[in-house]
């Protein structure tokens, strides 16, 4: 009897294993409406280069300086300033939701002018503004290339990309953004993809879990859900609870093929019907081999050039190979093995049997 009910408990574990392996957190597939990151841009400038700064061509440079030294009490004219240790960068961050007065961020400083390098410079306080041209965060600090450029007038040496670097944690926040979670009571969900069948197990999954109707879907990229009474007031409470459900997302059958790389990729539900095909290859080969044909010595004959072009032509013959209906993208990647094509070869090959109305599955070129 032991024996028994310990195989009936290894086949229910069988049976919902496949099931627990496609699972993956609400969190992973989908996010809050408003709860998202927060494009920064600023102007700034880079000081302490060795002589790898903006030239004379480049005018802003020299009047972001003049300007900065006139706010410290330095009065000096443009025409009498020539340097090449400065640099005008433009200074790019993400502020993330809920980031508070007082925490840092990574920011990105990529130059402006004709600047040959930012390595060993440090970028001067920059007010980095949002979309509402308020000021969220202050950026300062040493900057980090990774990458070195030396050279003279006739060769150089450059190793990454000299001309763009971060400042870790460089950006000080001084402005909060909103909550948007605050006293709500009714939260939308996105889906990362949007799916019909996936936005349906969403709303069934939190339904079930908090044992009420109050996720109803409004359309297949979003859910509304009312917060429960229990966790009025405790609405992040709540969004914890929910971020950690599971759900087994839907996946759309696609075939994904990169021209450059020859790469294709194939989603879980891709079927081919059945189908025969047939593939060779067309070698062209053109070898030119010019003859020159010299005047004799002391003669008044020129040197003449006679063109030459020998041209070959090759066709492989194969015959036709039966591609089989597949259940599974196992079948259907069985099949395409049995033509024996480089996967170059095989991006054709598919966009054929698509022509055909063979592939069952959307595809996308690259």
């Amino acid at each position: 009897m032991k024996t028994l009910r310990t195989a009936y408990l290894i086949a229910l574990v069988l049976i919902a294993l496949p099931q627990l392996c496609l699972a993956a957190r609400i969190k992973d597939i989908a996010a809050f409406d408003g709860v998202r990151e927060n494009q920064l841009i600023g102007y700034g400038l880079v000081v302490g280069l060795n002589g790898s700064g903006d030239t004379d061509q480049t005018k802003f440079p020299v009047q972001s300086l003049v300007g900065a030294l006139e706010r410290m009490g330095v009065t000096i004219g443009r025409t009498e300033l020539t340097v090449k240790n400065i640099a005008a960068v433009m200074v790019t961050a993400q502020l993330p939701p809920f980031a508070k007065q007082g925490n840092r961020l990574d920011v990105l400083v990529s130059s402006l002018g004709d600047a040959k390098s930012l390595a060993g410079g440090t970028l001067l306080m920059a007010p980095l503004k949002g979309a509402d041209s308020q000021v969220y965060a202050v950026a300062q600090g040493a900057i980090l290339t990774n990458s070195f450029s030396y050279g003279g007038q006739a060769t150089s040496a450059v190793k990454n990309h000299p001309t763009a670097g971060t400042v870790p944690g460089g950006a000080l926040i001084e402005r909060e953004l909103p909550n948007v979670l605050a006293d709500k009571s009714v939260l939308k969900l996105n889906l990362h993809q949007s799916d019909f069948t996936t936005a349906a197990r969403v709303a069934r999954t939190i339904n079930e879990r908090f044992q009420a109707g109050v996720a109803a879907l409004t359309d297949p990229g979003s859910v509304q859900i009312m917060v429960p009474e229990p966790y009025r007031g405790r609405v992040v409470e709540f969004v914890a609870d929910l971020e950690r459900l599971e759900v087994n997302p839907d996946v759309t059958a696609r075939v994904v093929m990169n021209e450059r790389t020859g790469t294709i990729v194939m989603g879980e539900n891709v079927r081919i019907s059945t189908v025969a095909v047939s593939h060779g290859n067309l070698t062209v080969v053109v070898k030119e081999t010019p003859r020159v044909s010299q005047p004799g010595p002391l003669s008044n004959g020129t040197t003449t050039t006679v063109p030459r072009t020998d041209v070959k032509v090759s066709e492989e013959r194969v015959n036709l190979s039966l591609l089989r209906e597949g259940a599974n993208l196992s079948d259907v990647v069985r099949g395409l093995n049995t033509l024996g094509v480089t996967p170059r070869d095989l991006l054709g090959i598919m966009q054929a049997i698509k022509a055909a109305g063979a592939l069952n599955a959307e595809l996308s070129v690259m």
